[in-house]
């Protein structure tokens, strides 16, 4: 391990900004540590949660039969929008009625804990210093990282959320008995007894294997292009952050920082709303497929 002293001013800053303001007051260095808790990440998510369940409550009860206003209007268009899309692959009408209002609480909230991203990189962090809040480092800003989804918890917290509802609707549409049953005898069907019986274990492990992909899939997909993003934000806002007066380097470096945050900005707004409707589709793509047999 290389010493302190051997860890360029560039790296520290952004190994410094991938530490949570947590109870730990250092990185997670597991995959699954239930010991660590962000307190960061789950006040934003859940920041974000109560905002689009604000937004949604208030355009319900404003809602009005006669002439929509421009609010309810882009509400009613983006509900209308995910029904269609939850109607295409859940064929259970009963099912829909809530896997389509749980595909747009998805997508919104994804939405906004993505946009989060779209903030300066060191602005809330400055800001939480000022107030005092989180662990201090030297001279550096207080731990503090704005970007849920770039928390692997917090997308594969979500992605086991949905393993769950799949594991609800398989059991519900099939029935405890029907359920079981198709995991020992899908995908590979026979219709002898000595068959039946030397293909049930494989079918069942390659059933674990599905539902295991689905779910690491769903989470790690969302964490990694969040996560590849943040880290572009931060080599971006290394170039301003080599500011040494007004000289030539410092003012060139100064233009790329703006030019460059600007155009990954841009790029990066469609990335945000990439992953959150990805996220919400594939949810409802895999609730569906729980409603249908092998």
């Amino acid at each position: 391990m290389a010493a302190a002293s051997d860890i360029s001013p560039q790296s520290s800053y952004i190994q410094h900004h991938l530490v949570h303001l947590n109870n730990v007051g250092s990185k997670q260095n597991v995959i699954a540590d239930f010991s660590v808790f962000n307190y960061d990440s789950a006040f934003w998510s859940l920041l974000m949660g109560l905002v689009v369940i604000f937004v949604l409550r208030r355009a319900a009860v404003h809602a009005t039969s006669g002439v929509p206003n421009r609010f309810q209007m882009a509400v009613e268009i983006l509900v209308d929008w995910v029904q269609d899309q939850a109607k295409s692959v859940v064929p259970n009408a009963q099912s829909l009625k809530f896997i389509a209002p749980l595909g747009l609480t998805v997508f919104l909230w994804i939405l906004l804990m993505n946009v989060l991203d779209l903030l300066p990189v060191d602005g809330l962090g400055w800001i939480f210093m000022q107030t005092g809040l989180g662990a201090q480092e030297g001279d550096q800003l207080y731990y503090h990282r704005i970007l849920p989804t770039a928390d692997i918890n917090i997308p594969m917290g979500m992605s086991l959320g949905v393993l769950l509802l799949m594991f609800y609707y398989g059991i519900k549409i099939k029935h405890p008995g029907g359920f079981v049953k198709e995991l020992f005898t899908a995908p590979f069907v026979s219709n002898g007894a000595v068959a039946v019986i030397l293909l049930a274990p494989v079918n069942f492990l390659l059933n674990l294997i599905e539902y295991a992909a689905k779910s690491v899939s769903l989470g790690m997909r969302l964490f990694g292009n969040m996560f590849a993003g943040e880290l572009v934000f931060m080599l971006i806002a290394l170039l301003g952050g080599a500011w040494t007066g007004f000289n030539g380097a410092s003012i060139g470096l100064g233009i790329g920082h703006v030019l460059a945050g600007s155009v990954w900005a841009i790029f990066h707004i469609l990335i945000v709303l990439l992953q959150a409707f990805i996220f919400m589709m594939l949810t409802l793509v895999y609730l569906g497929q729980a409603h249908e047999g092998h």
